[in-house]
């Protein structure tokens, strides 16, 4: 299907996804959690910890910052920042208390403290300028982005960092043809590696439409301008079929 005009990008996901967002997503990711980690290293063939730590170096840290991991899942950035600099106060929110049970496992095994916060991400409950670095990874598919990009810009101080990750919509059509042909036996396969329950199965489908209606890098980097951030930076990976932003909450005038 051919994504609509950007202006009405969101309106569509709506329509098309809000059964879905508000009524299978929760039940698929506890299903999903004791193996996320283990499948999306299989459905990247062996590229996770790789994306991963690609995406952390685009991350500047000092001592004793602020940082909120949101849609936090099993706490992979959290976990990967404080190994970095411990001297962070990481908080991690998700809406799935299946992923942060075991993201807070993970983390306590090694030694490390994450503060949880479960919950509706597109309402952050935290102050305005709150935080000197707010991360998503992996998720904004499955959210109303310009929602949550404005409450991680409210609670962002300013000058803080934003930093982004997800899968995107390649812009070449080629490159979209191959891209969803890999993704779909992809998830039939890691789907019966893992032994996938049935709200992860039923949800299958869903992950391929949704990238379907998502962004490219480029469409993302206006949405986050749109929306007030400034020096917006994007680096992507497999000719946009992954993609990194950075930007930044400006200073008042």
């Amino acid at each position: 299907m051919a994504p609509p005009p950007l202006a009405a990008r969101e309106a569509v996901r709506e329509q098309q996804f809000s059964d879905v967002w508000n009524n299978d997503l929760n039940d698929a990711f506890a299903d999903i959690a004791p193996y996320y980690d283990r499948g999306n290293d299989i459905a990247a063939l062996g590229l996770w910890g790789t994306f991963l730590k690609k995406f952390m170096r685009t991350v500047d840290l000092k001592p004793n910052q602020r940082v909120l991991d949101v849609c936090a899942g099993t706490n992979a950035i959290g976990i990967a920042l404080l190994k970095r600099e411990p001297t962070l106060d990481v908080h991690a929110m998700d809406r799935s208390a299946a992923m942060q049970q075991v993201g807070q496992q993970r983390a306590l095994a090694q030694g490390l403290h994450i503060k949880s916060t479960i919950g509706d991400v597109h309402k952050l409950p935290f102050p305005d300028n709150h935080f000197d670095i707010v991360t998503l990874q992996f998720a904004s598919r499955h959210l109303r982005v310009r929602e949550v990009f404005t409450e991680i810009l409210r609670v962002l101080k300013p000058g803080g960092h934003f930093h982004h990750s997800d899968m995107l919509r390649p812009r070449n059509p080629v490159v979209k043809t191959l891209y969803y042909t890999y993704l779909k036996m992809c998830l039939n396969f890691t789907s019966l590696m893992v032994k996938s329950g049935p709200s992860a199965v039923k949800c299958k489908q869903y992950f391929l439409d949704a990238l379907e209606l998502f962004y490219t890098a480029e469409e993302l980097t206006v949405v986050l301008q749109e929306l007030g951030f400034v020096e917006v930076t994007s680096v992507t990976v497999f000719s946009g079929m992954l993609g990194f932003h950075r930007a930044v909450k400006p200073q008042p005038a």
